[in-house]
C-alpha cells in the first residue's frame, strides 16, 4: 500500500458535496489545520471516488478493512492512530477523509498542491483498485438545501456559503405560504415585473423567485440575501461570519 507522510489537512465535517470541501487557495487562517503523520493512498475508479467526495453514505467494507488503523495523527509529539482515514484519488482529483470511527466519510479535506503532485506521481503506472459497492451516480439527490454542483461552479467560498444561506431563507419562505411576503421579495429581486407580480399566487411567485436566484451569484443576490435574513439571529450570525472573513486574507502560507 502507498502512504503519504506529514500531510496537512483542513477537515470539513459533515459535507456531502465536494464543492464545500475547499481547495488550498480557499483555506482560511481560522480553519483548524491538522498534521497527519501517515495516511494510506488508494487509487480508485471514478464512480467510487465521486461517491466518497459527494456523499455521506457507508463506504465499502473491503475498503474500510484495507485502511483500518493505517493512518496516524501527529499531536504534541504523540502518534495517534485513526481508525479509518485515507487519501483517495481517481487520477484527476484528490480528497482525504476520516470516518471518525464510523463507516462513512464524516470529515473530508483537500491536500496542499505540493502533496497533491506527490500523490499523482506515486500512482503513476499503477491501476485503480476495485471495491464492489451498490451505489450509482443517479443515487445522489440534490435539492434546495443541497444544490447540484453546476449551481456552484465558479463561485468563491464566501459566495457558496452565502448562496446556501439564501437557499435556506428561500426554503423557510416557502414554508410560510405567505403570498404577500413572497410577492414583496420577488419585487425586491425584479422590480421591473411589479405589475405582473401583483397577479401571482404564492406558488407562482415563489417559483419565479427561486428560478431567478438559482443561477450564479451577483451583488443583487448578496443584497437580497442580506435583506431576507434580517432579524433572524442564526442566519445573521452566518452572514456576519462570511462578511468578516471577506476582510481577512486567504490562508496562503506555504506549508
Amino acid at each position: 500500500m502507498l502512504y503519504l507522510h506529514d500531510v496537512w489537512v483542513n477537515w470539513f465535517e459533515g459535507e456531502e458535496n465536494g464543492y464545500n470541501v475547499c481547495h488550498f487557495h480557499e483555506w482560511r487562517k481560522e480553519d483548524g489545520i491538522e498534521l497527519l503523520d501517515q495516511v494510506p493512498i488508494l487509487y480508485i475508479n471514478d464512480l467510487l471516488y465521486h461517491y466518497i467526495e459527494n456523499d455521506l453514505q457507508d463506504l465499502p467494507k473491503p475498503l474500510l478493512e484495507s485502511i483500518y488503523k493505517r493512518a496516524y495523527l501527529r499531536k504534541n509529539q504523540e502518534r495517534i492512530s485513526l481508525e479509518y482515514a485515507c487519501i483517495v484519488t481517481n487520477g484527476k482529483s484528490i480528497v482525504a477523509f476520516d470516518t471518525m470511527g464510523y463507516h462513512l466519510p464524516v470529515r473530508k479535506s483537500r491536500l496542499i498542491p505540493r502533496q497533491e503532485r506527490l500523490v499523482y506521481e506515486m500512482i503513476e503506472g499503477t491501476e485503480p483498485m476495485e471495491f464492489s459497492f451498490s451505489a450509482t451516480e443517479d443515487d445522489k439527490e440534490y435539492h434546495i438545501l443541497s444544490l447540484p454542483p453546476e449551481r456552484m461552479v465558479g463561485l468563491t467560498r464566501k459566495e457558496r456559503q452565502l448562496k446556501q444561506l439564501l437557499m435556506m431563507a428561500l426554503d423557510q419562505l416557502k414554508g410560510t405560504k405567505n403570498s404577500e411576503e413572497v410577492r414583496y421579495w420577488l419585487t425586491e429581486w425584479d422590480p421591473a415585473q411589479y405589475s405582473e407580480i401583483r397577479k401571482m399566487d404564492f406558488e407562482e411567485a415563489w417559483y419565479e423567485l427561486y428560478q431567478g436566484v438559482i443561477e450564479g451569484w451577483s451583488v443583487a443576490h448578496e443584497e437580497l440575501c442580506g435583506k431576507m435574513i434580517k432579524g433572524q439571529p442564526f442566519f445573521e450570525k452566518m452572514w456576519e461570519l462570511e462578511q468578516h472573513q471577506e476582510q481577512q486574507n486567504s490562508f496562503k502560507r506555504i506549508l
